[in-house]
């Protein structure tokens, strides 16, 4: 039986992937939370052999959990499943530890067939995925400026592109004001963009949005 912990702050979510997974009879869901930090703490107190893991969640956020878990039990399977494209995080995220990338899309099917993927020790990497990897990996020069941005560079990046202001991005990742501000001028300075506007257009242009 594969023991799957859910991390997803949409209740409807989870109860969808339970119904999922568990009509597979060899699957069970033994936790389920609605934060990153939540997640964290369980794990660190029970066991479990596969995490499905949402990106855009209050508090800690899936990215930040799935690095902190990775370095706390790199040998426990990471399965993203999120609402956005692969193209927009995907590949950051395979090598910041995860073991897949599913988009919420994803047919039922595919999701049981990734979770007995990760939990038999394999990386479930979709045919776009791996196109991807290949690209990145097989040319290493010439990076586009939004691939410079460290992970947490580029979800600010990402949050500003959708026109949320400053405080809003704040109260969303529970930080300060201050350290916004800080982020969004190094983004800038690094993408050598000039103000927000710039910035927004870029993203449309590199189909950065969902």
């Amino acid at each position: 039986m594969i023991r799957i912990l859910i991390a997803d702050d949409h209740a409807i979510v989870r109860q969808g992937l339970k119904q999922i997974l568990e009509e597979s009879r060899e699957m069970t869901i033994v936790a389920e939370h609605a934060n990153g930090a939540d997640a964290l703490r369980w794990i660190r107190a029970n066991e479990c052999d596969v995490v499905l893991l949402d990106i855009a969640m209050p508090g800690m956020n899936g990215i930040d959990a799935l690095k902190q878990l990775h370095e706390e039990k790199p040998k426990l399977p990471i399965l993203i499943l999120s609402i956005y494209p692969e193209d927009q995080y995907a590949v950051r995220l395979i090598k910041a530890g995860a073991a897949g990338y599913l988009t919420k899309e994803s047919a039922p099917e595919v999701v049981v067939e990734a979770v007995n993927h990760v939990a038999a020790g394999k990386k479930y990497i979709s045919q776009a995925v791996a196109e991807m990897l290949a690209n990145k990996f097989g040319a290493p020069e010439g990076k586009l400026p939004h691939e410079t941005l460290s992970d947490r560079e580029y979800q600010i990046f990402r949050l500003l592109a959708s026109a949320r202001t400053v405080s809003e991005i704040a109260a969303a990742l529970s930080v300060s004001v201050k350290t916004v501000s800080t982020y969004r001028s190094r983004i800038l300075e690094k993408m050598q963009l000039r103000n927000n506007a710039e910035l927004m257009r870029y993203a449309v242009e590199k189909h950065l949005m969902e």
